[in-house]
């Protein structure tokens, strides 16, 4: 008794299906995200608040320094350089472990030159600062 296959069923279409290819596109896909999901996280949109009229804190532990729209700085309304400003802020410092620092930047003021301020306050070992905003 031999067995004889029909040649039709060589020509049998294949009824699996081949998830190789799907694999790899889903792969392709997850990596994608995870490359692209931490991009997305950097543009968050901040709604920030508005300020509210407080009571001014005591002229006791306090300076101020303001930076006009040509980016001048002062301090307590004495004209400072930059370069001397952690200097003076240093001796204020010194005099006063309580100091609170009170900033206030005009409008028109690039965000750099305050933050360079910022900076300079905070090496100082000043912890205390403050902006002033109009109402």
């Amino acid at each position: 008794m031999g067995f004889k296959m029909d040649s039709s069923s060589e020509r049998a279409t294949m009824s699996e299906i081949n998830v190789t290819p799907l694999v790899d596109v889903m792969l392709v896909l997850l990596v994608v995200f995870i490359v692209t999901a931490p991009l997305l996280t950097q543009a968050v949109k901040v709604d920030l608040p508005k300020t509210e009229k407080t009571s001014p804190a005591p002229d006791a532990h306090l300076a101020t320094i303001a930076i006009d729209a040509q980016g001048g700085i002062s301090l307590n309304d004495h004209a400072q350089l930059l370069t001397n400003l952690a200097d003076a802020l240093q001796v204020l410092y010194q005099a006063d472990a309580e100091l609170t620092v009170q900033v206030q930047a005009d409008a028109a003021v690039a965000y750099g030159k305050v933050a360079e301020v910022m900076a300079i306050t905070h090496k100082t070992g000043i912890t205390k600062l403050a902006f002033i905003t109009r109402e």
